[in-house]
C-alpha cells in the first residue's frame, strides 16, 4: 500500500508509479469520484481527460480553416460558393 502526505495546502504528491499507472502527467486534473462499500467510504481516482475524450472532435476541422478569411463577408461568399456549386 502506498501513502502520500498532505502538505498545508492541501496538496498531495503522488508517487511515480501511481502517475504512470494513471497515465497522468504534470498538469493534467484527476477526477474524483466517492462510492461507499460495505459501510466503508472508498474514492476513485481517474484521468479528467477520459470525461472530455467524447469531444475528440474539437478543432478538427481547425484545418479547413487555414488561410481563410473569417470577417463576414469572406463567409457568405465561401456559402453562396458552396450553394452555386450543389446546383450546378
Amino acid at each position: 500500500m502506498l501513502k502520500v502526505k498532505v502538505s498545508s495546502k492541501r496538496q498531495v504528491t503522488f508517487p511515480k508509479q501511481v502517475c504512470e499507472s494513471l497515465g497522468i502527467e504534470p498538469g493534467d486534473e484527476i477526477l474524483l469520484d466517492r462510492d461507499v462499500k460495505s459501510n466503508q467510504e472508498v474514492w476513485y481516482l481517474k484521468p479528467a481527460r477520459e470525461e472530455t475524450e467524447t469531444r475528440s472532435w474539437l478543432g478538427s476541422l481547425r484545418g479547413y480553416a487555414r488561410n481563410k478569411g473569417h470577417s463576414m463577408d469572406a463567409v457568405r461568399d465561401s456559402i453562396a460558393r458552396g450553394r452555386n456549386s450543389k446546383q450546378s
